[in-house]
């Protein structure tokens, strides 16, 4: 084969590439700003909590405090709710956070001081972190809103393995590893700094979206489903106790993380709760503060009791008899089973806690390199728009027409859809639109040609 039909198929096949490099950029791009904004701010969820409820948390230090039934009996009278969780604070000077469901469904946080009892303020439930986690989660959208997360990271992940390809440097020596020396007024400004950027934060944002994945309603499902059925997964009950169920509606425990979600122990208690006796025997297990206690609505349910950890070797899960106290299972990470540790370590990894502030701000970089992608991609998008814009010409990248080409991008795409099969049946989607829009320009070239 001749040198310059080798050029051209390249030609080809980069072109094909970079087609869907900046379809699956239109695509995904403004929900990933979205993530990594609602992302790095979640970084700093403790200082960001802290300054907006200074005024509510704040408490004297004193060496007494009163019953945790003190404390559920002042907030159910405050609001006429009733409460579902306790988070105990690990400092005397810090009021304990009841959640408290409403009559009507909605739900507040509760701040009450742990010493007297007294209630110092409510807010929507979770405060402002929790509507950024909910932004985050994309579940402001609605019911479908984690479908749509694994179809954006599906996306995502194409987008890094489409520009690490046009990124290689294919016998040119060392691609950009650095900025050259131009003016932000230009478009290879622009392409340096997007071709930069995207090679240094590729491991990253890739890490993110993958570590993202346990939270998408199909993929997520059904690996946590192959690590139970594998035995990797969660661990049994202790052989005394019965076998962990499915929460019922508003049962599901708060902080036991990913594992351990919607896991509860039934059965043993009869009589009125006793959360004194319950906060006694998690303090006596010698459970880490913070933690938070779970109360179940429905009857003979154990409480549960779970740390708030930042490594995940410090996960413990206690359930306690809620008449009793009595502990019916303490539930450690190391007794989780290989894949059920894996992903608790890359879900710490992702939230920025596993490895100090390093881990934290290696997040922060891949949050603001997203934002550097997206907006340099934006900009030399515009730099190279055509002169008008209309439906059958926004500037993509003219689809070659070469089999090559078309087999290129199916080998990067294609395992990636098969992994993630929301993603896959959006390639589907996408490659008849490419279709259609590709003959409704041809149509459009040859109504021209008979006009002229």
């Amino acid at each position: 084969m001749a040198s310059s039909d080798i050029q051209t198929e390249m030609s080809e096949v980069y072109r094909s590439v970079w087609r869907w490099h900046f379809y699956a950029g239109v695509l995904v791009a403004p929900f990933l700003m979205l993530m990594a904004l609602t992302g790095a701010l979640y970084l700093f969820k403790g200082e960001i909590d802290g300054v907006a409820y200074a005024s509510l948390s704040r408490v004297e230090a004193r060496a007494t405090s009163v019953s945790p039934d003190r404390w559920v009996a002042a907030a159910e009278a405050h609001t006429g709710g009733e409460v579902t969780e306790i988070r105990l604070p690990n400092r005397p000077d810090e009021a304990a956070r009841l959640g408290v469901t409403q009559s009507d469904g909605e739900r507040r946080t509760v701040f009450v001081d742990p010493q007297d009892g007294r209630v110092t303020g409510v807010t929507g439930y979770g405060g402002v972190m929790e509507t950024v986690k909910r932004l985050h989660s994309l579940a402001l959208v609605g019911p479908w809103a984690n479908y749509l997360i694994e179809i954006v990271a599906g996306w995502a992940i194409i987008l890094v393995a489409t520009g690490l390809f046009l990124w290689w440097p294919r016998g040119r020596g060392l691609a950009v590893l650095a900025p050259k020396a131009s003016s932000p007024r230009r478009r290879p400004f622009w392409r340096d700094l997007h071709a930069v950027a995207g090679f240094y934060a590729a491991a990253v944002v890739a890490f993110l979206v993958v570590t993202g994945m346990p939270w998408s309603a199909f993929w997520g499902d059904q690996f946590l489903g192959y690590v139970k059925a594998q035995g990797l997964g969660r661990p049994a009950p202790p052989a005394a106790e019965q076998a962990f169920a499915h929460a019922e509606h508003g049962d599901a425990p708060a902080g036991v993380g990913w594992t351990m979600e919607g896991m509860v122990m039934p059965g043993h208690e009869t009589g009125s709760r006793n959360l004194a006796a319950v906060v006694a025997a998690a303090d006596r297990a010698g459970l880490q503060k913070p933690y938070i206690v779970s109360i179940p609505a429905t009857e003979g349910t154990a409480v549960t009791a779970a740390s708030e950890v930042e490594q995940v070797e410090d996960t413990r899960i206690l359930y306690i008899d809620g008449v009793t106290g009595r502990v019916r299972a303490d539930i450690g990470y190391a007794a989780f089973g290989r894949g059920a540790k894996a992903f608790e370590w890359g879900i710490a990894v992702h939230q920025g806690t596993q490895y100090g502030w390093l881990n934290r701000y290696l997040m922060l970089g891949g949050c603001i390199a997203i934002w550097v992608l997206s907006i340099s991609g934006i900009v030399m998008w515009w730099k190279r728009r055509p002169p008008k814009l209309y439906a059958r010409r926004i500037g993509a990248p003219i689809a070659p027409p070469g089999v090559r080409a078309r087999a290129a991008v199916l080998g990067i795409v294609l395992p990636l859809a098969i992994l993630y099969p929301m993603t896959g049946l959006s390639l589907v989607v996408a490659l008849l639109v490419d279709r259609l829009a590709q003959a409704l320009v041809q149509t459009g070239r040859v109504r021209g040609r008979h006009v002229s």
